[in-house]
């Protein structure tokens, strides 16, 4: 009940302030695209700062209670989200990063530099340990391979010790460390961000190069080739003419920052302008993804090879005495992935899997932690309010909305996304960017709607260790009337209801 009772205070000092605006919601019957792949909410973990240990991984020594060294209460949070996909060990980590060092004997495994984000890696949490998580999680495993500074071999060797059956000498090795059965590695990532820490490779020389280790790349899986994260059209172009036939996804990475990469802003403590840059540069990933699919069309008009979006989110300037890219996550950041989730939607025959960076104590993440403590993000309560679109199938729609301006930035004042659920019920998420005007939603359909918001005072309201309560989801209905279905946006909210069939 003090849940409830927080967000509907926080409900109704968001709505009180303007008169509304209206908008006008036309949902039509035919599908605008393939269904809405589970994986596209899907995660990233990369060994840095505080994401793997502390964040997700305690020991099994530890007094924090564990299983297999996994926090429980971290890993029943984001179980009760649902994991559909997890990406390891990297980004960047991952060019760096030899497999061998994270298996066998913990006590003799070696201390690596960190040569990306500082610091040692003990490889306590390797290979073992992390297929653990994702079984404990119940999620498929993305690997990314080392294609920046390990032979082709090296990968295809580490492929084979997960998967391999029978009595290869890679199968009985992974068998004396712990693992008598194969696991099934869904997703494997040939090398990662190729034209930057990867390797700084021209795409000719890329597109040759991922030609060769996917090659040898041995067993069922879906090979994933490294792509843009630049704004290279060229880059797009070569790798999907000359390496296609090679891949079977290819890759976009996008950040979300207010500022520029010398001075990206702060996670808190921002004015009006910073909320709505941050809303201009999150809305923009829609264009880059109807571009590369645009040029991904023209190589692959059948459409076989997908995109994926493996690194996405919000990227603020790191606290003075933090762990390497640990940020706060506020209103805004649940706000930017809304609006991300609308634009998976809306490209879903080509986007198949999309990735946050990160799930805990990294960039956009679901779960911060300090020591014992834990807290859930609004980040982690959008994801759990758009649950009811995995698998839905995205439908035809008509959205004419007003829009607001603040300083140079103009924006719509309310985006949306529609959805068909197995059931035939209708989904909609409705996300009123305006921080200031409540607005009036008019619809077409006739049925009452039963759902949740997610809003605050704030615009920078975020939850902490002393008040983990601060920015969680409330009840939401509205009923239709004799011309439709009308929804009450508070300002700066997030709404995700349901509209039954019958």
């Amino acid at each position: 009940m003090k849940i409830l009772a927080t967000a509907l205070v926080a409900l109704a000092a968001a709505g009180a302030a303007a008169q509304p605006v209206d908008a006008r919601l036309t949902v039509g019957n035919e599908a605008a695209g393939p269904r809405i792949e589970p994986t596209v909410y899907g995660h990233f973990v990369e060994h840095l700062g505080r994401g793997v240990y502390e964040g997700l991984w305690v020991g099994p020594e530890s007094p924090i209670p564990n299983t297999r060294g996994w926090r429980n209460d971290v890993v029943g949070a984001l179980r009760q989200v649902g994991i559909p996909v997890m990406r390891w060990p990297g980004g960047c980590f991952a060019d760096d990063y030899d497999w061998r060092d994270g298996i066998g004997d913990p006590a003799k495994r070696p201390v690596r530099f960190n040569k990306w984000w500082g610091g040692t890696e003990s490889n306590r949490v390797g290979t073992h340990e992390f297929m653990d998580l994702a079984e404990q999680l119940g999620s498929e495993a993305y690997i990314a391979g080392n294609m920046g500074s390990m032979p082709p071999r090296a990968m295809a060797e580490w492929m084979e010790y997960m998967t391999a059956d029978g009595s290869t000498a890679l199968a009985e090795e992974r068998r004396r460390n712990g693992r008598s059965k194969p696991w099934t590695v869904k997703y494997f990532g040939i090398g990662n961000e190729s034209w930057g820490c990867g390797g700084n490779m021209r795409p000719e020389y890329q597109a040759d190069l991922h030609n060769q280790y996917a090659t040898f790349l041995r067993g069922p899986t879906v090979r994933v080739a490294s792509g843009d994260g630049e704004g290279n059209d060229h880059l797009v172009d070569v790798l999907m003419e000359r390496s296609g036939k090679h891949m079977d996804a290819f890759t976009l990475h996008y950040y979300t920052i207010p500022g520029d990469w010398s001075k990206k802003g702060d996670a808190t403590g921002f004015d009006a302008q910073a909320w709505a840059k941050t809303l201009q540069s999150a809305m923009g990933i829609d264009k880059r993804i109807d571009t590369i699919t645009k040029l991904m069309d023209k190589r692959d008009p059948d459409k076989r090879i997908a995109l994926y979006v493996d690194e996405w989110g919000t990227w603020y300037d790191t606290p003075k005495g933090a762990s390497a890219l640990y940020q706060q996550n506020s209103l805004r950041d649940a706000m930017v992935a809304a609006v991300s989730f609308n634009a998976f939607h809306r490209h879903t025959a080509r986007v198949k899997m999309a990735n946050i960076a990160q799930m805990v104590n990294v960039l956009q993440a679901m779960v911060l932690t300090d020591g014992p403590r834990m807290v859930l993000t609004p980040t982690y309560h959008a994801f759990d309010l758009y649950k009811p679109f995995r698998g839905a199938t995205p439908l035809a729609a008509r959205l004419e909305a007003p829009r607001f301006r603040t300083g140079d930035i103009d924006l719509p004042a309310v985006e949306a996304s529609v959805a068909r659920a197995a059931d035939g019920s209708t989904l909609l998420a409705l996300v009123n960017l305006d921080p200031q005007r409540p607005a009036r939603v008019a619809t077409n359909l006739k049925r009452d709607a039963r759902g949740r918001v997610l809003t605050a005072a704030a615009i920078d309201a975020h939850n902490t260790f002393g008040q983990p309560q601060a920015v969680v989801p409330a009840p939401y209905a509205a009923r239709a009337n004799a011309q439709g279905l009308v929804l009450e946006l508070p300002a700066k909210s997030i709404v995700v209801v349901n509209v039954p069939k019958h």
